[in-house]
């Protein structure tokens, strides 16, 4: 059965997002810093007093317990390898990596959501190297701060850094659903900048997913926040150009995507336990829309924007990609099943696949609302 309708939405259009190392966070460590009198507004410790605050000083234990560590970050001490597949262990212990990539000159790229680092891999030597991200380590004292004054246990920042990609420029870009941020390694300098991610709108949370990047575009899906992001650098370092999709359904969140052959992008938009749609965005024309001077602020999207109601087993996908025809493939997160869409005939097919045993969940989580 077809089931195709056009969309019509309105961009949301934000303009002048600046790449910064600033940290933004909805916290006032002024009062924790010797600075009681900065009452009014969000108030960031100034770096030498950062530099004066040692967490370690205070004898906490923010790492995993024992237990804890069972479960989190490894059961084994040494790499293990067959004859299929041959592991590496990073020095760092229990770095908790998440997002990967590879550059154009063959070098492994991953994120480690435990220490806000990222590494590289050389898989010609076999070696890694760990960069520091001294912006994250100020970022994680705040919190530590922010827990202590409000009676709360401090914890370890830690994020779930799903999306990263290369940028021909020499960056790594990589998301951070913790801090709302999304940042840029520089390979050359060593250094960080952290972007912030955060919603237009009031009382609106975010959550910067996947991430991938486009010629000059990054594309993000922010899962929460229901909204897919196009984020345009600029290489003389001006700014950000931010516009985003919304979702069509309340309270909708927007899922993984992928691009098409065509440069059309795929990704959708479900309720938890509800209704859900695939959505096919023409970025190529509302690119050129754009370059001809005919995409302005809270412009139509019917011409640029086709979706598709999802068929009946469909519920919590949370992978999508494009494979041969032109065919759009979809995991289900919550059941033995995944799906095929054919854009020809614009119908969907369902694959089963057996019933996965308590083994297959790893040692995490065995009912999430999608994984």
């Amino acid at each position: 059965m077809k089931t195709r309708k056009k969309g019509i939405l309105f961009f949301a259009l934000v303009a002048g997002i600046m790449l910064s190392s600033a940290i933004t966070l909805a916290v006032n460590p002024a009062q924790w810093f010797g600075d009681p009198s900065l009452d009014d507004g969000l108030q960031i410790p100034t770096a030498e007093e950062l530099d004066a605050f040692d967490p370690d000083a205070l004898g906490l234990e923010l790492g995993y317990s024992d237990a804890e560590s069972l479960q989190f970050c490894s059961t084994n001490e040494q790499a293990m390898s067959n004859e299929y597949v041959k592991e590496y262990k990073i020095p760092t212990p229990c770095t908790q990596p998440l997002a990967i990539t590879v550059d154009h000159n063959g070098m492994v790229w991953f994120a480690q959501t435990n220490t806000g680092k990222v590494a590289k891999f050389d898989p010609l030597t076999e070696t890694f190297t760990e960069y520091d991200n001294a912006a994250w380590e100020n970022i994680e004292k705040i919190f530590i701060v922010s827990a202590i004054e409000n009676n709360m246990v401090p914890e370890k920042l830690r994020s779930m850094m799903w999306g990263m990609d290369y940028f021909p420029d020499g960056s790594i870009w990589f998301t951070d659903e913790r801090t709302d941020a999304i940042w840029k390694f520089s390979i050359d300098s060593e250094s960080y900048d952290r972007i912030s991610y955060s919603q237009t709108d009031e009382g609106k949370s975010s959550l910067p997913q996947k991430l991938v990047i486009e010629g000059s575009k990054i594309i993000i899906n922010d899962f929460t926040g229901g909204r897919l992001s196009f984020l345009d650098y600029a290489q003389d370092k001006q700014g950000l150009r931010h516009y985003s999709i919304p979702s069509v359904m309340e309270d909708a969140v927007t899922s993984d995507f992928a691009i098409d052959s065509d440069k059309n992008v795929w990704y959708t938009n479900w309720v938890p336990s509800g209704l859900g749609i695939l959505v096919k965005f023409d970025y190529p024309e509302y690119e050129f829309k754009s370059s001809q001077g005919e995409v302005t602020q809270g412009l139509l999207l019917q011409d640029f924007i086709e979706w598709y109601n999802f068929p009946a087993g469909l519920t919590t996908p949370n992978g999508v990609a494009v494979g041969p025809n032109q065919k759009i493939w979809l995991a289900d997160t919550s059941s033995n099943y995944f799906f095929s869409f054919d854009p020809k005939t614009e119908e969907f097919t369902k694959y089963v696949t057996s019933i996965p045993t308590i083994d297959s969940y790893g040692n995490f989580g065995k009912n999430p609302v999608s994984n």
